[in-house]
């Protein structure tokens, strides 16, 4: 399963050659950054008919849930769990962002409104 950077004509050539999944880059691996630039993994995510996996520089629950309200099959978590105070605590939290997330996709954002 390829690891690319969240460029769509990537993603696009991948899908088209057979892969049955894309790992996607959120940010440089074990940095704790976060998705970098969402609005282009939202854009693969949208664009592609095989499941996508965001990943890389995932260091916290709020970054797992970004990336499942973008419409992210999965995530995939690593240095955010070694290197917790309570790996255990922590892979339980990632695991309830992840849920949420999801449920937040499938139920459809709110629309932006002007300022009252």
């Amino acid at each position: 399963m390829p690891f690319i950077l969240p460029e769509l004509e990537a993603a696009r050539e991948l899908q088209d050659l057979g892969c049955a999944a894309l790992r996607v880059m959120a940010s440089p691996v074990a940095s704790g950054r976060g998705i970098v630039d969402p609005t282009r993994i939202r854009e693969v995510i949208e664009h592609s008919d095989i499941p996508v996996i965001v990943e890389g520089g995932l260091g916290s629950a709020k970054h797992v849930a970004l990336a499942m309200e973008l419409g992210a099959a999965a995530t995939l978590i690593n240095t955010a769990l070694v290197r917790a105070g309570e790996p255990l605590k922590m892979a339980r939290a990632m695991r309830y962002a992840a849920i949420a997330g999801r449920l937040a996709f499938e139920s459809g954002p709110m629309a932006e409104a002007p300022a009252a």
